[in-house]
């Protein structure tokens, strides 16, 4: 297989056409079999000259002989032999109008086609940063950038070279061809190789009256004056090329790797394609896939190359340090991987998608990154390293994500919560959290977790689902809908009831917007989730305590403290302990319109479940006076659950009558969804409907100047 030398320059002018065809001459001096390549398209016709040739046939006619008939082409019908030791030569076009025709993605199918016949294909790749210059590089073995000593040169040799690491392109593979150096007035050297990061592979002195006498006769200057000081350099960088064993790094396709099969999951259909699985696997005995290997040596390189375990975790919080640590971290890893793998992956997509896993896993957080991104996943599972299991649109499923260890799921749980003065070891194994999106955390680890560190995520809505959104997913219907928001603006308090994740914050949500703008709204939560849209919202979270267990701030302490705060309504996200009997109470003294949310199987259950909370509260009161406060501050229950074909949906709407009897209260459904059977694909079949009873407080929502027809209150049949 040929070494491939990619020639360019950030700039016209600088010599590369030049030194691409002579090194060519100059290789086939050394005994090398040669072909010079001029993929320069905005230059036409100027290698030819220097080579004194004249062809008819250009790499745009070879690559529609290859797609048509592959087998039948020949390399004499379009490679022009010179008379210039063992050299060919192959243009890229031979008009300009050709050079809309030199696809991409063809390209090394045309270096392919070359292989088997040369020892070293020299190609001149020209200065324009197109897709066609890009192609041509990822099949470089070795890149050479030819820089002339001059300020604008050297400034515009480190822009190329910040543009190709953020392309993934090591380093490592670049050289730089210092050209006319030594002229008058230049930059010496030693400067110059002190502002651009790169082995400086040969000084190729001005010699401008050889140059110009060879151009002009057509001959290189290797062969018209091969004493002068420019055919020297270029000989001896011929020599050098020929000779070194470390300046050349192999190509290598992923596919050609034997992968152990994603037995999971199926993977993205183009990491399917290359055979390569999405997940961050930690070996195990001689099960052991190369990339997992390959993957988890870098990431260890890195870990040590930065430093990163003795770093500050708040730099993760800052999005700027964090952008810098990570820049700083591509560049590291696009040249670990040339080094780890002993080859340079030409692939532009999938050396980005090894670089962001790497860099994920070392920076941020793993393969939780692209789960978190994902908006129709709600819920992400991890019970350990190889176990991530995802909940996407209702339905718990397990993906082929994986960390590479116990250890890194550990750090991944301190950086969430570091940023907050949160810690997790032996004696607290168990925290809460919020991401920066919202996102709400909880983490348990051994010796609580017995299957290892433990990390549930509940993702954070960016779109706030309105009713017409929960109308559209059938989850209600527009009559309930009418219902709830007449409830809303009468100001009756309410509870939405239901298990977990089964949409209890996504209709308190809807609820909350029907509230005028014109009133001040309290909101008290244990992690942020609740969206209003209302201009007079205050915000109000509650506070674990600290690492020395003090400066707890729990809801019920909020909750006094809103009560100062001249509420119109006050709406907790849910209600699960001692705050359940301040909550009833400011329902019965002048905040209604308030809302909570409760776990719950039923509407029935959430009588129960206040019952047990309030004794739970340490208050000693008879369990009629408690059931007597429920049934005079709570109005309305609904009850919201998630099904087995994972749809969400209102299951009940039901109104609190009083006391039937000393210890028993009143419950009357007004809307229900009555289940009917599954399909053939599992979806639920239902539908909902009134049960025939009208809500005690109809006559003031029409006082109120709200239309709600009778009619709504009807029983309805499939």
């Amino acid at each position: 297989m040929a070494k491939r030398v990619v020639i360019f320059s950030t700039k016209g002018g600088a010599g590369k056409t030049l030194i691409a065809a002579n090194l060519a001459v100059a290789l086939g001096a050394e005994g090398k079999n040669a072909c010079v390549v001029d993929l320069d398209a905005h230059v036409v016709g100027d290698m030819a000259h220097m080579l004194n040739l004249n062809p008819q046939k250009s790499i745009v006619d070879l690559m529609g002989f290859l797609q048509r008939a592959p087998q039948q082409t020949k390399k004499a019908d379009f490679v022009i032999k010179t008379n210039l030791y063992n050299v060919d030569f192959l243009p890229g076009i031979l008009r300009p109008q050709q050079a809309a025709y030199l696809y991409p993605e063809k390209i090394s199918s045309v270096f392919a086609f070359l292989d088997k016949d040369y020892d070293y294909i020299v190609v001149d790749a020209g200065e324009s940063f197109n897709n066609v210059f890009l192609s041509t590089l990822n099949q470089a073995n070795l890149m050479l950038l030819v820089v002339t000593p001059d300020v604008l040169s050297v400034y515009q040799a480190k822009w190329m070279l910040d543009t190709l690491q953020l392309l993934h392109f090591p380093l490592s593979m670049i050289k730089v061809v210092l050209n006319r150096s030594g002229s008058l007035s230049s930059i010496s050297w030693q400067e110059i190789r002190n502002n651009l990061p790169l082995d400086i592979i040969e000084k190729i002195p001005s010699d401008g009256r050889a140059v110009n006498q060879a151009i002009n006769q057509g001959v290189p200057v290797v062969i018209d004056s091969p004493r002068s000081k420019v055919a020297q350099s270029i000989l001896g960088l011929a020599r050098t090329l020929s000779t070194g064993k470390n300046l050349f790094v192999d190509r290598r396709n992923l596919d050609e790797i034997t992968l152990k099969d994603a037995v999971l999951e199926k993977p993205a259909q183009f990491w399917q394609e290359q055979k390569l699985s999405e997940t961050v696997i930690e070996p195990d005995g001689e099960d052991k896939d190369e990339i997992s290997i390959l993957k988890r040596r870098i990431h260890s390189r890195l870990i040590d190359g930065l430093n990163i375990k003795k770093l500050n975790l708040n730099v993760f919080s800052d999005h700027k340090k964090a952008r810098e640590l990570r820049d700083k971290a591509e560049v590291l890893v696009a040249n670990l991987l040339v080094e780890e793998a002993g080859s340079f992956i030409p692939s532009q997509e999938i050396r980005k998608k090894l670089i962001k896993e790497i860099l994920d896993e070392a920076l941020a957080l793993g393969p939780l990154e692209d789960l978190l991104s994902d908006p129709d996943i709600t819920d992400i599972m991890v019970n350990n390293k190889d176990e991530i299991f995802v909940e996407r649109h209702g339905k718990i499923e397990l993906t082929s994500k994986k960390f590479i260890s116990n250890e890194q799921v550990r750090t991944i749980i301190e950086r969430i919560i570091a940023p907050i003065g949160r810690r997790i070891d032996e004696s607290v194994p168990m925290v809460d959290a919020r991401l920066a999106d919202g996102s709400r955390v909880n983490a348990i680890i051994p010796p609580l977790s017995l299957t290892g560190p433990t990390l549930t995520i509940r993702k954070f809505r960016k779109d706030r689902y309105k009713t017409i959104d929960l109308i559209k997913f059938n989850s209600l219907t527009p009559e309930i809908a009418d219902f709830i928001k007449a409830c809303v603006l009468c100001r009756k308090n309410m509870i939405v009831s239901g298990g977990t994740g089964s949409g209890k914050t996504t209709v308190l949500n809807a609820l909350s917007e029907y509230i005028p703008n014109d009133e001040r709204i309290i909101t008290l939560e244990d992690a942020a989730e609740l969206k209003l849209n209302q201009a007079h919202w205050v915000r109000l979270e509650s506070r674990p305590a600290n690492i020395e267990g003090k400066g707890a701030i729990a809801i019920r302490d909020l909750f006094r403290n809103t009560l100062r705060m001249r509420p119109d309504r006050i709406i907790v996200g849910e209600c699960r302990g001692t705050e359940s009997l301040d909550m009833l109470q400011a329902m019965n003294t002048g905040h209604d319109g308030s809302m909570t949310t409760i776990h719950a199987n039923s509407t029935y259950d959430v009588l129960s479940r206040l019952d047990s909370m309030i004794l739970m509260s340490g208050v000693e009161l008879p369990v009629r006076a408690i059931r007597e406060m429920i049934a005079s501050a709570v109005d309305i229950i609904v009850h919201t659950a998630r099904l087995s074909d994972g749809s969400r949906k209102i299951m009940a709407v039901s109104e609190i009558g009083g006391m039937k009897d000393e210890l028993h209260i009143t419950l009357n459904d007004i809307f229900i969804f009555k289940q009917t059977g599954v399909d053939t694909q599992g979806k639920v079949q239902g539908y909902f409907t009134a049960t025939g009873y009208k809500p005690s407080f109809l006559d003031e929502i029409r006082v109120r100047g709200l239309a709600i027809s009778e009619e709504i209150f009807k029983p309805s049949k499939p």
